[in-house]
């Protein structure tokens, strides 16, 4: 009975030490990827907008103005935005809810959650050179694990970020867990060209231009490379919105942008 137990007891610390997952399209043990992750973003902190700009032909400022749009800021939201190191999202939540501050009203606040100090460093300097030195708090956190109260925010965002969380359903549990009821999460990320023969451009486009052009700019190809073999491991649209409604959210919906080149995603916690 005794070697019975101890037999168990091993299988199960091997089991445990055996999970695997996707990192771009290497496999590798679930316990490292966080580590690659942040690698990959230290890599490129430093020049990671302007490749947003270069990838994108600029398309990233109007994706990320249509998360604005529909989070629609007010003046005493709280807000949290994760993988949000340089501050793009925050600083247009700030201006959108704080343009027309009355003298009266609770101004707007942020909390930037980014697992990469780097960026976050990055994301500093930018509120510095902006005059943005108030209502915003820069952590280094962990999607899985925020380091936030239960219930203690009005929004959520993520934007082309949750696809390089080791696990997505801990990182939805976490967000509906910090979100007040009726908060709302909202996710912008790439996802799965759903026009015909355009699929096949952009496919060809991702293949041999990105990286090349990253590795040029940033001297990372690898990173870039990686950057988009996770766009094809991410789940298509319906999933990802069963994954949402799954960690709890209700009336989750979604919206292609870019011909399905991203997709914008929206749950509310009740």
């Amino acid at each position: 009975m005794q070697q019975q137990a101890m037999f168990r007891l091993m299988k199960n610390e091997t089991e445990q030490t055996s999970k695997t997952t996707h990192f771009g399209s290497r496999t590798v043990d679930e316990n490292a990827k966080q580590g690659l992750v942040r690698n990959v973003f230290d890599n490129v902190a430093d020049k990671y907008d302007i490749m947003n700009d270069v990838m994108s032909g600029g398309l990233h400022r109007l994706w990320k103005n249509e998360l604005i749009k529909l989070m629609r800021p007010k003046s005493g939201q709280h807000l949290c935005d994760v993988a949000g190191g340089t501050g793009d999202i925050a600083f247009r939540f700030l201006e959108a809810a704080n343009q027309a501050l009355s003298p009266d009203a609770e101004p707007a606040i942020v909390t930037v959650c980014d697992i990469n100090n780097n960026m976050l460093s990055v994301g500093r300097d930018r509120a510095t050179d902006r005059g943005i030195t108030d209502h915003i708090t820069w952590v280094c956190g962990n999607a899985e694990s925020l380091p936030l109260p239960d219930q203690s925010v009005d929004l959520y965002t993520i934007s082309f970020g949750i696809r390089n969380v080791t696990h997505i359903d801990k990182a939805l549990t976490e967000a509906r867990r910090v979100l007040k009821a009726g908060g709302r999460f909202i996710c912008l990320e790439f996802s799965h060209v759903d026009v015909p023969v355009l699929d096949k451009i952009y496919d060809l486009y991702s293949d041999h231009v990105i990286p090349a052009v990253g590795g040029v700019i940033t001297g990372e190809r690898d990173s870039y490379q990686y950057l988009i073999e996770s766009i094809r491991k991410f789940p298509d649209k319906d999933k990802f919105k069963q994954k949402i409604e799954d960690a709890g959210f209700k009336q989750v919906t979604y919206r292609s942008m870019t011909a399905g080149v991203v997709a914008l995603h929206s749950g509310w916690a009740y």
